[in-house]
């Protein structure tokens, strides 16, 4: 049913081992004087190896830095921004090496090359791993290019360069008191060898990794100068609309008012594309009246198209099977005898959990701009987390060498997992076919309403836990069975005698001394195009095992606080952490206890260890009018080493909000085969005014760097949901919270 080919056999050696034009259009102009200082790193995958082999030294572009005359540093992240901080995070980073202060900084996105691929041999804006995985090559980088520069000085001055120190962005000969700014040297600087071996600053005297440097991307968005895709403009062009079919696999046949809306005002044309009809005008908004406006006659698929939604498909029949579906499935996790302890348990837990389908839901609508050029290129402005990836598809698309494809990654309007490459779910393909029939460029920009029907989802799973007791309620065994299908196998390659890591993720691993384990998968293809959402498998097993935990500690008179310390006696980091947040909260307490404001309440407690970094917290609530109010949420983050303290602080902020939204709102539901919310108004999400206070402390264990964008949101809906199940006085296993009925229990 699920086209199981991995997108990323689609970037081979040979489309980006070659040397590549940097275009400037849109970046700042390199003039004489510019150290251009380009390298190539270590990559882990041979099709990174074997490309960087082929790059001829000397014959392409600076990879990632520029020093101007004018004393500014032009970065070029191989990651993109999407309100996460990375450029911030890369400047400091970068800067703590090179000298020069992180605000002396623009950043921009890196285009496609083979210098950029920093994620295990490739390239990916995601899973938290921009940081961690390019920290020790970013540091070298600027380490390299300030032994470059006073190399330059040197010879300038005529001094040894065991003489030469650096201050921000100049280099200083002590004893004469001279000084020379890195611009005037960066020419020079430029035509020397790159240093094979460079010492790196100590921790301790450290100016900006690990302090709250201000985010440099603020200005330009409080003040409306940032560029996202849909902001973007080239000379002749026209804009795009669409209407897809209302159900996945259908395409379009008769326009029965086709004349009618050609003679709309500013209507340019209309394409029938796949899966979709396209309307091109003058104006998006005058693209969008036409494209609504069509009547369009919508054909079945004929048998073994690919992506298909069956027409009698419902989310509640779905979730009912992944609950029937029997079986332990493919293990994953095995420690010691987990059937055995369970049958010479003297008490069994047993419970099923099940979680939703989730869209997006961002902000920013989908969009692409597509412009073919005189030679058979074409430029591409799409909103993207994977620049080769994106460059390699639209090849295919367009029918060219990825060569000839320039890829524009402007900054995002949020991440969430929605720009990866998603077949069905991005507008690119519509808009470089558009371009090339309209012999002109074409920006598509989709309407919210045709963002939620072809928004790829979070999966919906079920799994299934048994635990067993000994007599004083102590665990010994917990056997869990997670049943659905994980976005991880769906777009990389699922191999069936293997249990896919995202349908575990939050499940396996946990750190609790419970002797007796088994985590298992049971697979079941899901019909919809599902894929990544903020924190992966994490956003909801963390969900159904730390609500577990509670339900087994409650069953075996246990303070699921108290058994959660006991449990975690030998990870003293764990215990810490959760210490920590107990700590930051005033002291534990579950409760039901009255507030000061009257009102009843009760607080629950998770833990977490997503993407390398681990996370404990805590959650207050109150029920008011059978409505959950959660009224503060406390969150204790260990991620090992920090860059930007208040970088975390935000994200962990952010974090807390999505947690909460899809904790208490949000759902997406099938019926006949189509979703029933197509906006806001039928898919609620968080308002400003259901936002708790969160208080947040980093807690740094000085353990590898872990992620940060995040790690805070998987403890966020176990947390409330277990302060529910003590305020209403009964175990909640499935979300969201607001199709429980709690009116009754209020305080």
């Amino acid at each position: 049913m699920n086209d199981m080919t991995p997108v990323t056999s689609e970037i081979t050696a040979s489309e980006i081992g070659k040397p590549f034009k940097l275009p400037r259009r849109g970046f700042l102009g390199a003039s004489l004087g510019a150290l251009v200082l380009g390298v190539t790193l270590p990559a882990g995958r041979a099709r990174a190896q074997a490309a960087a082999a082929a790059t001829t030294p000397g014959t392409r572009i600076s990879a990632f830095l520029e020093i101007l005359p004018n004393e500014t540093v032009l970065f070029r992240s191989a990651f993109i921004e999407g309100g996460q901080g990375i450029f911030t995070a890369m400047a400091q980073i970068v800067g703590e090496e090179l000298d020069v202060d992180p605000m002396q900084f623009v950043v921009e996105g890196a285009p496609p090359g083979p210098d950029y691929l920093l994620t295990g041999g490739g390239r990916f804006t995601g899973g938290s791993m921009s940081v961690r995985m390019s920290y020790d090559a970013m540091r070298k980088l600027g380490a390299s290019a300030r032994h470059m520069l006073i190399q330059a000085a040197a010879v300038r001055l005529r001094v040894p360069v065991s003489e030469l120190s650096t201050e921000p962005g100049r280099v200083v000969h002590g004893a004469s008191g001279r000084t020379l700014p890195y611009g005037e040297i960066a020419d020079a600087a430029a035509g020397l060898p790159l240093p094979t071996n460079v010492v790196l600053r100590d921790r301790a005297d450290f100016r900006w990794i690990g302090k709250p440097v201000a985010r440099l991307d603020v200005r330009d968005k409080s003040t409306g100068k940032a560029r996202y895709a849909i902001d973007l403009k080239v000379d002749r062009m026209l804009h795009a609309a669409v209407q897809h079919s209302p159900r996945l696999g259908g395409e379009p046949g008769a326009l029965q008012n086709e004349a009618d809306v050609r003679g709309m005002p500013g209507v340019h044309s209309i394409h029938s594309l796949p899966g979709t009809v396209a309307v091109v005008a003058d104006s998006w908004w005058r693209a969008r009246m036409a494209a609504e406006a069509l009547q369009v006659t919508w054909t079945e698929p004929t048998r073994g198209t690919a992506h298909v939604m069956p027409a009698d498909f419902s989310t509640e029949a779905h979730m009912a099977m992944l609950k029937a579906t029997p079986g332990e499935g493919v293990a994953y996790e095995t420690v010691g005898n987990a059937a055995t302890a369970l049958g010479d348990a003297a008490r069994v837990v047993e419970a099923t959990y099940d979680a939703p389908y989730l869209v997006h839901g961002q902000l920013e609508p989908p969009s692409a701009l597509a412009r073919w050029n005189d030679d058979g290129s074409l430029d591409l402005w799409v909103p993207n987390q994977a620049p080769e990836m994106f460059q390699a598809e639209a090849a295919k698309v367009a029918g060219i060498a990825p060569e000839k494809v320039t890829i524009h990654s402007p900054v995002l309007g949020g991440f969430f997992g929605r720009h990866f490459l998603y077949q069905t779910a991005n507008p690119f393909p519509q808009a470089i076919l558009l371009a090339k029939a309209v012999a002109r460029p074409v920006k598509l920009i989709w309407s919210r309403e045709e963002e939620f029907l072809r928004d790829t989802l979070r999966p919906m799973g079920a799994v299934r836990f048994r635990a067993g007791l000994d007599a004083e309620g102590l665990p010994v065994a917990l056997e869990a069975v997670a049943v659905g299908e994980g976005p991880t196998g769906r777009w990389f390659g699922r191999q069936p005698d293997k249990v896919d890591s995202s349908s575990v993720e939050g499940i396996a691993g946990k750190v609790y001394a419970i002797p007796n384990r088994h985590i298992g998968q049971v697979h079941v293809d899901d019909p919809a195009i599902i894929g990544f959402w903020r924190s992966v498998g994490h956003s909801m097993n963390d969900f159904f095992y730390e609500t577990f935990f509670d339900e087994m500690a409650d069953t075996g008179q246990q303070d699921p606080y108290e058994l959660r310390r006991r449990l975690l006696a030998d990870s003293p980091r764990h215990r810490t952490l959760l210490e920590a947040v107990a700590e930051l909260s005033g002291g534990w307490r579950r409760g039901p206890f009255i507030a000061d404001d009257g009102t009843r309440r009760a607080r629950g407690v998770a833990m977490a260890s997503p993407f390398g970094s681990e996370v404990a917290t805590i959650a207050e609530v109150s029920l008011r009018s059978g409505e959950v109010v959660v009224h503060d949420v406390w969150v204790a983050i260990d991620p090992g080493s920090i860059v930007n303290p208040a970088i975390i602080e935000a994200q962990v902020n952010s974090a807390v909000a999505l947690g909460l939204s899809s904790a208490l709102l949000e759902e997406v539901v099938y019926v006949d085969g189509m979703p029933q919310a197509r906006n806001y108004d039928g898919y609620p999400i968080l308002t400003p005014d259901r936002m708790p206070r969160v208080h947040v402390r980093i807690v740094e264990s000085g353990a590898p760097l872990g992620g940060i964008g995040e790690p805070g949101l998987p403890g966020v809906p176990p947390a409330i949901a277990n302060a529910v199940s003590v305020l209403a006085g009964r175990r909640v296993r499935s979300l969201p919270l607001s199709k429980h009925d709690f009116k009754g229990v209020d305080g």
